[in-house]
């Protein structure tokens, strides 16, 4: 089945609305562009399809209903916008879906609420539930008012939290809806040569090169943020769609199997739920470096980490905690979950395994890392 075709087989899909595409460029909201959004996703909704909003718009729409001229510069002013924000955006969609006879449902998310494992699989379960039980549609946003980080080291103007979504229920496409329509190869807005890619079947170096810096004045989020989006969500076997907002009509063409934005195919080597969680969701607290051996042993022998690998410990991390693991170069290849604490990892680097009891002075695991607590990023 050609790739376009099978959008037109989708049940379960996260659409994400950026900053630019919901608000003027004063902040305040475009009811218009909603509007249109709000249609088009409701006659998905209607038809029988599970849909997940992913909508940012916080922080611009309270700038907007604060009358302020620039975006506010420190944490408890951005928190506080937001908070203004947020309410307003809410009440425009909980009011534009009841036209539809829509039921909607606020979540917000931290980049905790993700890394957390129990807090993350509580959202799966809070999500499956209003979609498959209570058929009402999920608006998900960041929890800006919270979090400490969130307007600094944040998911990248929800491109990440909706690729991270997407792969929490286990979506079939995610389409991302901006003022762009589709990756180029340069820089539209500066290069006049610039053509539209239309198909990205492989993340490659120049793939990542034609996303250039391009971002907007209003978000946060740039194309690479959506090139990281496509990363996650094609190595969990899920769909990506990169389109213009500005067509009234985006979500129907997507899904008829219109040639219509850039397309992002699924790896072949997905990831299933908890590997997706170990590769993209969860917070890593350190890490390990290791020898060029130990690089082979796990990128092409598909191993264990054993200690003999290990040349260097970073941070401090107990049992069980998410671990990166570099090469020599100390580039990241891998995430895992540690069998050790990180003091006892830098007893053991460079040791077999037959050693790590007189070691340690005690019996323990011979894997730093197992493979099925394991996830390869190369």
């Amino acid at each position: 089945m050609d790739h376009r075709n099978r959008l037109k087989e989708v049940q379960k899909i996260v659409v994400k609305i950026g900053t630019s595409s919901l608000t003027y460029p004063s902040g305040r909201l475009n009811l218009n562009n909603m509007e249109l959004i709000v249609r088009q996703i409701a006659n998905l909704h209607n038809s029988g399809k599970e849909v997940v909003l992913v909508s940012s718009g916080a922080v611009s729409a309270g700038i907007g209903e604060l009358g302020l001229t620039s975006k506010p510069r420190t944490i408890p002013e951005r928190q506080a916008v937001a908070a203004v924000g947020q309410s307003f955006l809410m009440q425009v969609y909980n009011r534009l879906f009841l036209q539809y006879g829509i039921i909607t449902a606020q979540i917000l998310l931290t980049r905790d609420d993700m890394s957390e494992r129990r807090r993350y699989l509580n959202a799966r379960n809070t999500l499956l539930m209003l979609t498959k039980e209570y058929h009402a549609l999920p608006i998900i946003n960041e929890n800006d008012t919270v979090a400490t980080e969130e307007l600094q080291l944040r998911f990248g103007d929800n491109d990440t939290l909706a690729a991270l979504v997407a792969g929490l229920i286990g979506a079939d496409l995610l389409i991302l809806l901006s003022d762009i329509s589709g990756l180029y190869t340069g820089d539209p807005r500066k290069d006049k040569t610039a053509t539209l890619i239309r198909e990205v079947r492989d993340l490659s170096p120049a793939i990542w090169a034609a996303a250039g810096e391009a971002g907007t004045v209003r978000g946060t989020g740039g194309m690479i943020t959506k090139l990281e989006a496509a990363r996650i969500a094609t190595r969990s076997g899920i769909m990506m769609v990169l389109a213009s907002s500005a067509d009234g009509d985006i979500l129907n063409r997507i899904l008829s199997g219109e040639e219509v934005g850039t397309i992002f195919l699924p790896n072949h080597d997905t990831l299933v739920q908890r590997e997706r969680w170990i590769a993209f969701a969860g917070q890593p607290q350190g890490a390990v470096i290791i020898d060029p051996g130990a690089v082979t042993a796990l990128l092409v022998g598909k191993k264990s980490l054993l200690p003999s690998g290990v040349i260097g410990v970073k941070g401090k991390f107990g049992v069980g905690d998410l671990i990166r693991v570099l090469d020599p170069t100390e580039k990241e290849i891998a995430r895992g979950l540690s069998n050790f604490t990180a003091e006892e990892i830098d007893k053991i680097k460079g040791a077999n395994t037959v050693n790590l009891p007189t070691l340690l002075g005690y019996k323990t695991f011979d894997e730093v890392i197992h493979r099925d607590n394991l996830v390869c990023l190369e």
